[in-house]
């Protein structure tokens, strides 16, 4: 298991937005402001390491806005100090970073944006509010990953941020790592291991078993809900932006959807080449969202109508990213359904893969969704792993999306439905599909295993992809 965890935590589920990477991708220019690194005290005896940047010269009447930013799982203030140095710093807002319980220099356990880091979130709020030099009343949230899990339980527990950004993030963590009742082992084993076991509070380590392997549903329900926001979308009103990404396999697609058209009030939707694995942070398109991030903010923190909150709220990037290349809608992109029908009947034992292709596809596809596999199958498997790529004519493998379900087989088979991440992946024309079903995804993702002597029977199988009416990449 520490190979995995090795594996893991360098290659694809471990978010660090990168120092060095966002040092050549962003230009610097001339700082405009002042830095001072200190501590706040929680009321629980806990200090939390705080960095703060206060604009070059004096406030305007009323204090400066403000913007406090919320670092990703496993990393430290040292993180969103890179963005704030190269974008909000400089654009006159006083900035406070913080490294949440249980990272960095702050104290305490960590309990993945538990009731306590809610009272250390309304904290830092009522720190920097209270500066004579700061308007409480244009105070913003910025969060990435975690960070924006943190962002989220905010503003549904009434913090009052006059404006939000949340990037590659969640509003159902039951389904983002628990899809079907099937664990995302991989994702779960790098999220469990990314602070260290004596900073981690009781809660997260109750859960870590269960997490696992699939078991203890009501518990992971439970430790979940809290952290979740889906079903309180409709109560905030605060202007929030979502970032999410087009091909990001922890925070699939469908949990940006969802914040956008569970929103009530101002909102946008940018939906980029970035994210967890396969993607990166920064990713190629990061001056437009950073750029996307500073008008949001100077609409809503400064009031300056600069037309972000009155053009389409929908924004897709083109995959490759090219500037100026994707497009914006009035709403979600409109859709159609491709399917695929894959013949044949083959059993295998606890290991090993069923794996078919389609004919070449006619024409470039580029989904945007959920797609969704039907199989008949039969057997004592407790769960079915589908993993769908696609073999380009230069010979690429683009892994299009995967998923799993757990499932309750019999000697007599039975239609099964895979519901594989929400992604937004280009498939060139040409290109064959490559269909593999079994206990386990083969790479990093879904790494359970089914008991040994235990078989399965794949029968005939249709796939479902949702594609653009009107691809935009390629």
């Amino acid at each position: 298991m520490n190979g995995y965890a090795s594996a893991l935590l360098s290659r694809r589920f471990m978010l660090v937005a990168c120092v060095l990477a966002a040092a050549l991708v962003w230009a610097s220019g001339a700082s405009a402001f002042s830095k001072q690194e200190t501590s706040i005290l929680m009321d629980d005896g806990v200090s939390l390491a705080t960095t703060l940047y206060l604009p070059d010269g004096a406030a305007p009447a009323g204090g400066w806005p403000g913007v406090v930013m919320f670092h990703g799982l496993g990393g430290t203030r040292s993180d969103t100090n890179a963005i704030a140095e190269r974008s909000f710093a400089n654009e006159g807002y006083a900035v406070l970073t913080f490294d949440t319980r249980g990272h960095g220099q702050s104290g305490g356990l960590f309990s993945a944006v538990g009731e306590r880091e809610l009272g250390d979130y309304r904290a830092l709020f009522a720190w920097l509010g209270a500066r004579t030099d700061v308007d409480e009343a244009k105070i913003g949230a910025w969060g990435i990953s975690l960070g924006g899990g943190g962002v989220w339980r905010s503003l549904t527990a009434g913090i009052p941020f006059a404006a939000a950004e949340i990037v590659e993030s969640w509003t159902d963590l039951y389904s983002a790592f628990f899809p079907q009742d099937l664990s995302k082992s991989g994702a779960a084993f790098a999220f469990l291991n990314s602070v260290p076991a004596d900073r981690t509070g009781p809660e997260v380590a109750e859960i870590r078993q269960p997490a696992l392997t699939s078991t203890n549903l009501p518990l992971l329900r439970a430790f979940t809900a809290p952290r979740s926001t889906r079903s309180s979308l409709a109560s905030i009103r605060t202007p929030v932006y979502v970032f999410q990404g087009r091909r990001d396999f922890v925070f699939g697609l469908d949990q940006g959807i969802t914040a956008f058209q569970g929103l009530a009030g101002p909102k946008r939707l940018y939906i980029g080449d970035f994210g967890h694995g396969p993607s990166t942070f920064p990713g190629p398109d990061i001056a437009q969202v950073l750029t996307e991030g500073s008008n949001w903010f100077s609409r809503f923190l400064k009031g300056q109508p600069n037309g972000i909150d009155t053009r389409p709220p929908v924004t897709l990037a083109a995959d490759p990213y090219r500037e100026l290349a994707g497009a914006t809608y009035a709403g979600l992109p409109p859709v159609k359904s491709v399917s695929f029908a894959f013949k044949g009947s083959k059993a295998i034992g606890a290991t090993g893969f069923v794996v078919r292709a389609s004919p070449r596809t006619r024409t470039l596809l580029e989904t945007f969704g959920a797609p969704t596999v039907r199989v008949t199958a039969s057997g004592t498997y407790p769960h079915l792993v589908a993993v769908l790529k696609a073999i380009a004519p230069d010979g690429r493998e683009i892994t299009v999306s995967e998923g799993g379900t757990t499932v309750a087989l019999s000697r007599r088979p039975k239609p099964v439905a895979i519901r594989l991440i929400g992604q937004a992946t280009t498939i060139p024309r040409g290109s064959r599909l490559m269909l593999r079903l079994g206990p386990t995804s083969g790479d990093l993702l879904f790494i359970s295993t089914v008991p040994t002597g235990t078989r399965v029977t794949f029968g005939a199988a249709t796939l479902i992809l949702p594609v653009l009416r009107k691809p935009i990449s390629g």
